[in-house]
C-alpha cells in the first residue's frame, strides 16, 4: 500500500481556505479534469470553474472553485491560487442565483464594453458552478439522510 500523500494548499485573495494532506485530486483546467496521485509530474494549469474532489483516508471531499492557476511540484505538492473557493455548507444558493441574474443583465446591456463584459462572464461562470454545487451535494445529502448514511461533506 501506497502511504505518500500529497500536501494539499488552496487559497483565494480574502483567506487559505483548505491546507491538508490528502491521497489524491480531482481538479478542473482548461483542458479538461486531472487527477493528481502521488509523485505526478510538476505542471502549471489554469484552473476553471467548477468542482475539486480530494481523497483523504478513504473519504471523499468536495468544494467548488473559481478560476485560478494549479501548481503541482515534484515534492507532492499542490497549490491551488483561486478566486474564490466554497465548502457546499458555504454556499447561498439565493445569492449565487442573484449573481447570476446580475451578470446576465451586464453581458446584455454593455456588450459593446469588453472589460464589462469580460468581469460578467466570470461572475457568471463562477455563480454557474456554484449553483450546480450546491444543487449536487445538498440532493446528495438529503438522498444519504433520507437513507441513513452519513454523507461525507
Amino acid at each position: 500500500m501506497n502511504s505518500l500523500k500529497i500536501k494539499f494548499k488552496i487559497a483565494s485573495p480574502e483567506r487559505l481556505v483548505l491546507e491538508t494532506e490528502v491521497d489524491s485530486l480531482t481538479l478542473p483546467t482548461s483542458m479538461g479534469q486531472i487527477t493528481v496521485l502521488p509523485n505526478h509530474v510538476p505542471l502549471v494549469a489554469v484552473l476553471s470553474p467548477g468542482e475539486i474532489k480530494y481523497i483523504s483516508n478513504n473519504i471523499e471531499e468536495y468544494f467548488v472553485v473559481s478560476s485560478g492557476v494549479i501548481e503541482i511540484k515534484n515534492n507532492n505538492e499542490v497549490m491551488v491560487l483561486a478566486e474564490s473557493a466554497d465548502f457546499v455548507h458555504e454556499i447561498n444558493l439565493e445569492q449565487a442565483e442573484e449573481a447570476k441574474e446580475r451578470a446576465k443583465k451586464i453581458m446584455q446591456e454593455q456588450y459593446k464594453d469588453e472589460k464589462l463584459t469580460a468581469d460578467a462572464v466570470a461572475v457568471l461562470e463562477k455563480n454557474l458552478a456554484r449553483i450546480r454545487f450546491a444543487h449536487k451535494h445538498r440532493t446528495r445529502t438529503k438522498k444519504n439522510l433520507e437513507s441513513g448514511t452519513i454523507p461525507n461533506s
